[in-house]
């Protein structure tokens, strides 16, 4: 496993990042190749420590971020949501391969609990407002999202505007 560490608006002692990397540690166990791992530690107004993580496993992302009083708390907080992240993709990988009767060895080299049913967790209402394609972009960019919905000036149609895997923008529009 390659770990990264990545500072804004911080130092962070070798102890943390120590600490950090042992608790990693525990994702290996369900790599069987080479994982990439970002950590990034910023220090956020009213003191509060965030902790990003991006895992990048054969093209596999898993993300998790916390932001707690203490950086190593949100270490803790991080690695339990990624683990439930790997488990419910093995899981999910799992089920569709044995549904469609293929053989296939997924590179998770550990056992898996049954997750639940998918829930909503989150609702957002949002306000389509007209503008431009790269207009889109700049708000995509800016909200740091991977899309973006609004509606065409040009055609009064709601269009979504997305970031490709090949760093490239698409957009998808209604009819």
């Amino acid at each position: 496993m390659q770990i990264t560490y990545i500072e804004k608006k911080c130092h962070i002692w070798d102890s943390t990042k120590d600490y950090t990397e042992k608790k990693l540690k525990k994702l290996e166990k369900f790599f069987a190749g080479d994982c990439v791992v970002h950590v990034i530690y910023t220090l956020e107004r009213d003191d509060n420590c965030k902790v990003e993580v991006t895992a990048d496993y054969s093209g596999i992302i898993f993300r998790a971020q916390e932001t707690t009083k203490d950086f190593r708390e949100s270490v803790d907080r991080i690695v339990d949501i990624l683990i439930r992240q790997i488990r419910k993709h093995k899981t999910k990988l799992e089920k569709r391969l044995k549904a469609s009767d293929f053989t296939f060895e997924s590179g998770f080299s550990s056992d898996v609990e049954e997750d639940d049913e998918e829930t909503i967790i989150r609702r957002k209402t949002i306000v389509v407002s007209p503008m431009s394609e790269e207009e889109a972009i700049l708000q995509m960019n800016m909200v740091g999202h991977d899309f973006f919905v609004y509606r065409s000036d040009a055609d009064n149609r709601i269009c979504i505007v997305y970031r490709r895997k090949d760093g490239n923008y698409g957009v998808i529009e209604t009819e």
